[in-house]
């Protein structure tokens, strides 16, 4: 699973010429789910997102996460070309990405899981053309991928939970 993350100002998603997302302040994120991909790495990506610290405190350090800044929430989107293997010839191969079904169940797991958390939470549609509006704060964006993330929990750098 792949995240792309991107601290805004402001985000709206827009289907067929209507808005069906919009966030005001908080993290903008493209989520790619890859073959093999679980719930456990949905929680522990989440789990991740909503403690990242890449909000500026009082001395304009980046110090606060979404659970310190009030309002601020998470506008999803999925995004299977964030799995996109470009190693060979000049057309992305997406093999590597998710069947739609299950793309889709672990899309909609990780919005509810991050629900849990109180935040305001927005979503586009899955599988849907859309049209992403925003402004980048900072600018602010970060890839985070489950496969490194589990790699830091096995050497005990991250409370994550590594999946046995």
């Amino acid at each position: 699973m792949k995240a792309l993350i991107q601290r805004v100002l402001h985000a709206q998603v827009w289907v067929e010429g209507t808005c069906v997302a919009h966030l005001e302040r908080g993290l903008l994120v493209y989520l790619g789910v890859a073959q093999g991909d679980t719930k456990t790495q949905a929680e522990e990506i989440v789990e991740k997102i909503v403690h990242l610290r890449v909000f500026d405190d009082e001395e304009g350090k980046m110090n606060r996460s979404l659970l310190d800044i009030e309002g601020a929430g998470i506008l999803w989107v999925s995004q299977f070309t964030l799995l996109a293997d470009c190693r060979k010839g000049r057309r992305p191969s997406y093999s590597r990405a998710a069947p739609p079904a299950q793309a889709k169940e672990l899309y909609e797991y990780t919005i509810e899981r991050s629900r849990q958390y109180g935040l305001p939470i927005a979503s586009g549609i899955f599988q849907a053309s859309m049209q992403v509006q925003y402004t980048n704060d900072g600018p602010v964006s970060i890839l985070l991928d489950t496969e490194e993330l589990e790699g830091l929990s096995r050497r005990g750098n991250w409370r994550g939970k590594a999946e046995s």
